[in-house]
């Protein structure tokens, strides 16, 4: 039993992700099922300059293991960094559901042949396959790598590990620019997602809201209670 009460003293951190995810995914999985039609166009004239290049599948599907990675690591390492990150995270991914529910939107950016026959144009297919081109804006591959990469930089951990700060920044951008050439977004998604990841970091980072929290909840626990 006492162990049992270590490991969740040691763990419960853990607990409003696991909830968080559930919520997210299984929102995301009812938008893809229903915003199949009626949905607004996304499309920017700067989205037909940019080539099809299947080789940014590598970097778009890095993805997950890159976040995720960010993810672990706070969650073991530093609460005050792992609470930062996932607030900048659960706060962007909310206002994609809330705005993908409230005003459904796709494109129409994708190539209906592929130029080449290869096993990243494959993927490539595996990927149109399973997730369709709607539920787009702003860009959560975008606004994710963001914060994951702002995470790093802004840690403590990281502060004199400059091989790991430039490994985070390559990865970071080359993911970005995989969402374009590979069209899974327009350049609106991205931009957007910029706008929205600025505002989050000075939110998280800047105003730095947790310190805030903590400061306002010590208050109050210091209030002398009268009667």
């Amino acid at each position: 039993m006492t162990k049992l009460k270590s490991f969740y003293m040691n763990y419960k951190h853990g607990i409003p992700l696991i909830i968080y995810g559930i919520i997210y995914l299984s929102w995301f999985v009812w938008l893809e099922n229903t915003v199949t039609k009626d949905y607004r166009v996304i499309h920017m004239a700067l989205d037909d300059y940019i080539p099809f290049c299947e080789v940014f599948v590598i970097p778009y599907f890095l993805w997950f293991i890159y976040v995720s990675a960010v993810v672990l690591f706070f969650f073991f390492k530093n609460k005050t960094d792992y609470f930062r990150t996932c607030i900048f995270l659960f706060t962007g991914m909310t206002i994609f559901l809330i705005v993908s529910t409230l005003w459904p939107n796709g494109h129409h950016l994708r190539p209906y042949v592929m130029p080449r026959d290869n096993f990243l144009t494959q993927w490539v297919l595996g990927l149109y396959g399973t997730d369709t081109p709607t539920n787009l804006w702003p860009s959560i591959h975008v606004y994710n790598s963001l914060g994951a990469h702002f995470a790093i930089v802004k840690s403590k951990a990281f502060e004199h590990n400059r091989p790991v700060r430039v490994g985070s920044l390559v990865l970071a951008v080359s993911i970005i620019l995989s969402t374009m050439f590979i069209k899974q977004h327009s350049v609106f998604d991205v931009l957007t997602a910029f706008v929205l990841a600025a505002i989050m970091y000075a939110v998280v980072y800047y105003y730095d809201i947790v310190l805030v929290y903590r400061t306002m909840r010590g208050k109050k626990k210091a209030r002398p209670q009268i009667g």
